[in-house]
């Protein structure tokens, strides 16, 4: 816990001693919480790397400065109002290439922990972001990293948990204190996230990483408000497709059905939901 003092009751530092108590059972075997970082995810990395962290570690902060999204975009939050949150998880016996779907069950862990314990209609945008409405709630971003007995993923979620309008980046974003959420408590929304993630994680390992068997495909493709969205997608490259997100494949990967095209599978891409534009009205 953070021994520093801290002003403001309404943003209590993370208790480590209750989390720890909370949540470590399987997958999740180690938890530390440092009161101030850059990234929780380079910190657990390099960890990894060099040995000091292995399968089940989760690292956490009450004041993430430097945080990272897709396409190296940051994500800063006010000490105390958020989750930011990284762990280790080592796939063993799952294919590589099944690997695809860790960040995709991450998320849907993230939207049961939101429904269930802070009430919230969470729902899903292609591949893992979290959203209440049409604005991101939270994200989930997942790099390959070798450890020295063997490659696995380091997965951190960053969620908005108590940040008012005027703190948040953009427009788009929410929080679970605007969205009148039941539950703000940072400590409880963290131990909620760990159990719901650790539970769709450990169905998909066990069932070798088959996303069928395992039901995370069936509950993800329930979730996901991209399936059936008319889409912009921005790919690697400066590249943009657009067209009908027909569904999501065995591999995790967007199928969008473009204009005058075939059927295209992306496994990677930022996917804009198009709203289409209202009709006039008639008298």
């Amino acid at each position: 816990m953070d021994g520093t003092a801290w002003g403001d009751l309404s943003r209590p530092p993370l208790r480590e001693g209750a989390l720890r108590r909370a949540v470590l059972t399987a997958p999740w075997t180690a938890l530390d919480v440092v009161p101030a970082t850059g990234s929780t995810n380079a910190d657990l990395a390099a960890a990894v790397r060099a040995g000091r962290a292995g399968p089940g570690a989760v690292l956490t902060t009450d004041d993430q400065q430097s945080g990272r999204g897709r396409r190296d975009r940051t994500w800063t939050t006010p000490p105390r109002s958020a989750v930011a949150v990284s762990f280790f998880v080592r796939p063993d016996g799952v294919s590589r290439a099944l690997w695809s779907w860790v960040p995709l069950a991450v998320g849907l862990g993230v939207s049961d922990a939101l429904i269930h314990v802070a009430g919230l209609n969470a729902r899903l945008k292609w591949p893992n972001d979290v959203l209440v409405g049409d604005r991101k709630l939270s994200g989930v971003l997942a790099e390959v990293v070798e450890h020295p007995s063997g490659a696995g993923i380091v997965v951190g979620v960053g969620l908005n948990v108590l940040q008012r309008a005027d703190e948040l980046p953009v427009p788009t974003a929410t929080s679970l204190a605007i969205e009148g959420a039941a539950v703000t408590d940072r400590d409880t929304v963290l131990r909620a996230v760990l159990r719901a993630v650790g539970v769709r994680y450990q169905a998909w390992a066990a069932a070798g990483g088959d996303p069928r068997r395992s039901g995370v495909a069936a509950a993800y493709r329930e979730r996901c408000l991209t399936i059936g969205q008319q889409v912009r997608v921005e790919l690697p490259g400066s590249n943009v497709l657009e067209g009908v997100a027909e569904g999501v494949d065995d591999e995790g990967r967007l199928l969008v059905w473009p204009d005058g095209g075939p059927v295209q599978a992306l496994a990677a891409g930022d996917v804009v939901h198009v709203r289409p534009e209202r009709a006039p009205d008639t008298a």
